[in-house]
């Protein structure tokens, strides 16, 4: 029998040097430094208005408003005064129509057309003087007028009353008596001569047709003041 022949297969092994290697560690080393460096950076913002507590600061409180409100309004005073020390106050003011305001805090309707006299003063305050005289003083002995002064400027006060104001220290009815009224809600307006030019009252008024500052008194304020 002859000799069997095996075929020889002949492997190549390739060497790689050794600094391929090298340099290929370095790179993924480079690479994965500049990726953990890029989703590590932190993009910069323009600063912001907001305090770095992060809470947007709060507004001034009702209590803040209502106490600026008050400082700012004009003051509300009340001086106790005679009638004929009334009438020398509107005296001063001639040459402008006055409108003079006879009322009490025990006068419901007094009150609830109060506020009309406070807004012909917003409204023309720079051609007319208006002017309110309390006639809550009643004559009792141990109730003088200063004993009203308190609760006569807390209306005053809340009504913005930023006028002249009276407190009369005449007994009511006294006053009646010599002005010849039967009872308050009384407006006198005076003329820019200094004299009455109408006293508005209910002393003859039928029922249900009292006189008002809407109906009666504003068209008649001003009219005076076009002319």
């Amino acid at each position: 029998m002859g000799t069997a022949t095996f075929p020889i297969r002949v492997i190549r092994v390739i060497c790689v040097p050794h600094i391929y290697f090298q340099r290929t560690a370095m790179t993924r080393i480079l690479f994965v430094v500049l990726l953990a460096a890029l989703l590590g950076c932190e993009v910069s913002s323009p600063p912001s208005s907001v305090p770095s507590t992060g809470t947007v600061p709060a507004g001034p409180t009702p209590a803040e408003i209502a106490a600026a409100t008050v400082a700012t309004a004009p003051a509300v005073a009340l001086d106790i005064k005679n009638w004929d020390e009334t009438l020398a106050l509107v005296a001063q003011h001639k040459g402008k129509v006055v409108v003079l305001d006879l009322w009490s805090t025990s006068c419901e309707p007094c009150m609830v057309e109060f506020p009309h006299l406070v807004e012909l003063h917003k409204q023309h305050g720079d051609k007319l003087v208006c002017m309110s005289a309390s006639c809550d003083y009643a004559g009792i002995k141990s109730k003088p007028p200063e004993t009203y002064h308190a609760r006569v400027l807390e209306f005053l006060t809340k009504q913005n009353a930023a006028f002249s104001n009276v407190l009369l220290n005449v007994e009511s009815d006294v006053l009646f008596e010599k002005i010849e009224l039967a009872s308050i809600p009384a407006v006198y307006v005076f003329g820019t001569d200094g004299k009455v030019a109408k006293r508005f009252d209910n002393d003859n008024a039928k029922p249900g047709e009292d006189f008002t500052y809407v109906k009666d008194i504003v068209p008649f304020v001003e009219g005076l003041l076009a002319k």
